[in-house]
């Protein structure tokens, strides 16, 4: 039987960069060589595509190939630069492993549509509304579900400190980190944590602290067929919640476990996982995203952000999640696969 050709996309111009090189070395050892025969795509920092043998540490250094994804549908696939000539490569399905801006915001989406090439994950409108948190938190509410009381500020724009209730958390309205995101105690520290946070964008986003513990859930599916991984919880050992170090991403959080399962009554967990298929839908998302929520002390549930494109690495919690209902990491890839070419999610 002939292997599906699968690009996978990695690297990019965001910030979150070395997090994406890492997800893609985690899908590199979990990836069937039977079933499928890669394509490594790397995207370096400064937006130049690199075809590679594998996402190793020396991708940017190596014998890599110029390369790009042709938007033309009649290739279905890669041009390929070499000798001063362009080869093309036809690929069968992109599993796109990037993280943030320009590659979870919808812009890879869109090359993905225009090249006609069936692609992993959310379409360019679930993407882009999630990856602006404001926009994420405006569909959460039209169908019940709780956010935090928010604001937004754009690039010229001033804000009463006076009229806020502290703490607040300020961060950039799209991005997929913590890079920018200050906790406001005081109104005296509130333009400061705006200026930190237009560093990563133009849009400010401002919410209200939510007294609760922060719990997530990984969801695979579309529409009404929808698995949801073992429910986690982040246990601080101070500060707030970052996802990873912005100094050392690759090093993961310096403040924070993931437990899995989170320790949290059945009833919770229930509550937890039905709300994130819930939002999973109501955001139109497709094949995967991770929910992030908090878990107040009565029992109800607040939205903090839906990921996309979440994390990979040996680190990342969707799939820990996943594992721990029972999904290891080269079966989840499976399933997305036939997710994508079928429509279906394959429980073999």
């Amino acid at each position: 039987m002939d292997r599906l050709k699968v690009g996978i996309i990695f690297g990019g111009c965001s910030e979150e960069h070395p997090v994406s090189v890492k997800s893609a070395q985690e899908v590199a050892k979990n990836l069937d060589s039977e079933k499928y025969e890669p394509f490594y795509i790397g995207i370096t920092k400064s937006g130049a595509w690199k075809l590679c043998d594998a996402p190793d540490t020396n991708w940017e250094n190596g014998s890599c190939r110029s390369a790009a994804l042709s938007p033309d549908r009649k290739v279905h696939g890669l041009l390929v630069l070499g000798q001063g000539q362009y080869e093309t490569i036809s690929l069968d399905i992109v599993l796109p492993v990037l993280h943030g801006k320009l590659g979870e915001d919808g812009a890879m989406q869109g090359l993905l549509e225009l090249s006609g090439i069936p692609y992993v994950g959310c379409d360019v409108q679930s993407s882009a509304i999630c990856m602006d948190k404001s926009l994420a938190y405006i569909v959460a509410r039209s169908t019940g579900i709780a956010t935090p009381n928010f604001w937004t500020i754009t690039a010229n724009e001033n804000i009463d400190t006076s009229r806020l209730t502290y703490p607040v958390f300020v961060k950039p309205a799209r991005s997929g980190s913590s890079f920018g995101v200050s906790k406001v105690s005081r109104k005296e520290e509130l333009l400061s944590a705006v200026e930190t946070a237009r560093q990563y964008d133009s849009k400010v986003l401002i919410e209200e602290a939510v007294a609760g513990c922060e719990v997530g859930c990984a969801i695979l599916g579309n529409d009404l067929d929808l698995i949801a991984g073992e429910v986690d919880q982040i246990v601080l050992s101070h500060g707030f919640f970052r996802i990873h170090q912005e100094s050392d991403p690759e090093s993961g959080s310096e403040n924070s476990t993931p437990v899995v399962p989170a320790d949290i009554s059945t009833e919770s967990r229930s509550l937890v996982q039905e709300t994130a298929k819930a939002l999973h839908r109501a955001l139109g998302c497709r094949g995967l995203s991770r929910v992030d929520m908090f878990l107040k002390k009565d029992g109800k549930v607040v939205l903090n952000e839906v990921n996309t494109l979440p994390g990979m690495t040996s680190y990342s919690r969707y799939p820990r999640m996943m594992a721990a209902a029972g999904l290891p990491f080269a079966e989840v890839i499976d399933r997305l696969v036939s997710l994508t070419l079928t429509g279906k999610v394959d429980e073999r």
